[in-house]
């Protein structure tokens, strides 16, 4: 994102940050931080020093992620019962393109994390889950593969396109012969010296693949490419291959696998070869593209979400709401401590900063007051983008909060008939409401503590 604005910059970090550390939330992180900055600007005009008004921030984001632990509540899922994942990824894909199908969507993102996640460690590696996308076909054609897909296809069109437990060599050396590290020249005079240099080349050809075939291997994947007569024996030997696979695929491959990267042919062994239980060749619509899918592979349980839309932009905007729907399913795994959303958890700390605003003499109380009006900031959005009133609605949501002492209580954008969010099903990870308080406070602090900003000529 090109953004000229020193100001502007620090929020696209901020909202880079929010998505490195949680996944998701990144647009209400910079809908706080703005709101913050508007109340600070008020305060400016009263008088009060910017550091004061920092202060009184920090003094508030810290009550509020207390009072955020306070009203949390445990979420209970296990491998067995994932319904409450699909619940919570559902929500996350609400306000995203891919919501007319949120269902689905959230069953392949919960099912890609529980196949890659250790429950017992509470740990996710989400390197194992790939997303992978291919124009053609319609959003609802998007599947989960219990593997790898590679957008390549087998090298040769008379190989083999289906490999039973296939023993899988992983190369990053060329099928090509070896070249003089000098330079070089070969004067060829007659047809005989011709025929000696094919026949030497051959045979470079011919050991490569028989140290392929000799090792166990019945599919190659190689990181180079190779020529049409490496192909071609390649094809006499029914030894199916697959070439030009990035660096990135190969190790991802190699963990999945359990296959070792073998840099030269000499050093191919039977150890040294992943296990897949199927790989196959797969075609699509009238194209004639192709990929590959790797499934069942012997070391981990990689999988990938195979996405299919109507043009790219589509495809990249569905990888970006999965990624935050697994995001969010990943931080359940790791913490499984709940708010509730439509607004209720930001009414329920700005309540409790106001009342904590009350016991401070000093000039903070006034920021405090300040930050909890910026808190509404999120309601009031959400009341306005569902076509509420949305000063009246945050009002009675905060007057119906004081009086029944109930956390629970948001916005009804879905206009169910209820506020309450527990019944709604409406809610997201503590872990991710802390961190979009603390990172917005953090840059509405640094922001404050800039005194002026000097352009240059070009600039301006």
């Amino acid at each position: 994102m090109e953004v000229e604005h020193e100001i502007g910059k620090l929020m696209v970090e901020l909202s880079k940050s929010q998505d490195f550390e949680i996944g998701d939330g990144t647009t209400g992180v910079v809908v706080l931080a703005g709101s913050l900055l508007e109340q600070a600007e008020s305060l400016l005009d009263r008088g009060i020093h910017p550091l004061r008004i920092a202060e009184g921030y920090e003094m508030a984001a810290k009550v509020a992620t207390k009072e955020l632990a306070r009203i949390s509540e445990k979420f209970e899922f296990d491998a067995q019962n994932i319904e409450p994942l699909i619940q919570t990824c559902m929500t996350t894909l609400s306000s995203k393109i891919v919501n007319r199908c949120k269902r689905e969507m959230a069953e392949i993102c919960v099912k890609a994390v529980m196949a890659v996640a250790d429950l017992e460690r509470k740990d996710v590696n989400l390197d194992l889950i790939k997303v992978e996308g291919k124009v053609g076909g319609k959003l609802e054609d998007t599947i989960l593969v219990n593997g790898i897909v590679l957008d390549k296809d087998i090298s040769h069109p008379q190989m083999s396109k289906g490999i039973k437990d296939a023993k899988i060599a992983i190369l990053t050396c060329p099928f090509e012969p070896p070249k003089p590290k000098t330079k070089h020249k070969i004067e060829i005079d007659t047809a005989e010296k011709y025929e000696e240099l094919r026949q030497q080349e051959e045979k470079y050809f011919n050991d490569m693949v028989k140290q392929c075939k000799d090792s166990g291997a019945t599919l190659v994947i190689c990181q180079w490419g190779f020529d049409d007569e490496a192909n071609s024996m390649l094809m006499q030997q029914k030894l199916p291959a697959i070439r030009w696979v990035g660096g990135v695929e190969l190790e991802l491959l190699a963990i999945a696998t359990g296959g070792r990267i073998v840099p030269r042919f000499t050093e191919l062994t039977p150890e040294k070869l992943g296990s897949a239980g199927m790989v196959k060749e797969v075609a699509f619509g009238t194209t004639k593209e192709r990929m590959v899918i790797i499934e069942d592979c012997a070391a981990s349980k990689a999988v990938t979400v195979f996405i299919r839309g109507g043009n790219k932009m589509m495809i990249d905007e569905t990888k970006r709401s999965l990624h935050d729907a697994i995001c969010v399913a990943r931080n359940l795994v790791r913490s499984n401590n709940i708010v509730y959303g439509g607004g209720s958890a930001e009414i329920a700390c700005a309540i409790a900063v106001e009342e904590e605003a009350d016991k401070i003499a000093s000039v903070e109380q006034y920021a405090m007051r300040a930050f909890a009006d910026a808190l509404d900031a999120v309601p009031t959005a959400l009341a306005e983008n569902s076509g509420l009133p949305p000063i009246e609605t945050v009002a009675d949501i905060k007057a119906q909060q004081l009086k029944e002492k109930n956390p629970v209580l948001g916005v009804d954008c879905k206009e169910v008939g209820t506020n309450d969010m527990k019944s709604q099903g409406v809610f997201e990870t503590l872990i991710g409401k802390q961190q979009q308080i603390l990172l917005a406070t953090q840059v509405v602090k640094l922001i404050l503590k800039i005194d002026d900003v000097i352009l240059s000529g070009e600039a301006m």
